[in-house]
């Protein structure tokens, strides 16, 4: 179970770090922002192991930043599709 609580603080975290990331106001709800992170944080895991970076000695600083690229990559493709599904909302 701790698996799971920390894949969703992770993710929590992530998609808030994209969602500011990334440019304009996004729609999604919380939880939506948080599965996005989760997707994002698994992406940027894969990528790393890819590379050979996913297990570094002392802090692997290049697996977290490719967890942010990926939470934001998945958040901004995540939110193009929540718009096109509930369509644009309008701000006065």
């Amino acid at each position: 179970m701790g698996g799971w609580l920390w894949a969703i603080v992770v993710g929590f975290v992530l998609g808030l770090i994209a969602k500011a990331i990334l440019p304009g106001k996004q729609h999604q709800p919380l939880w939506l922002t948080t599965l996005f992170g989760i997707v994002g944080a698994v992406i940027g895991n894969a990528v790393a192991t890819w590379i050979g970076v996913g297990e570094t000695a002392g802090i692997d600083w290049t697996r977290h930043l490719l967890q942010i690229a990926g939470a934001v990559l998945v958040v901004a493709l995540g939110e193009m599709m929540y718009g096109a599904i509930k369509g644009k909302r309008q701000t006065t």
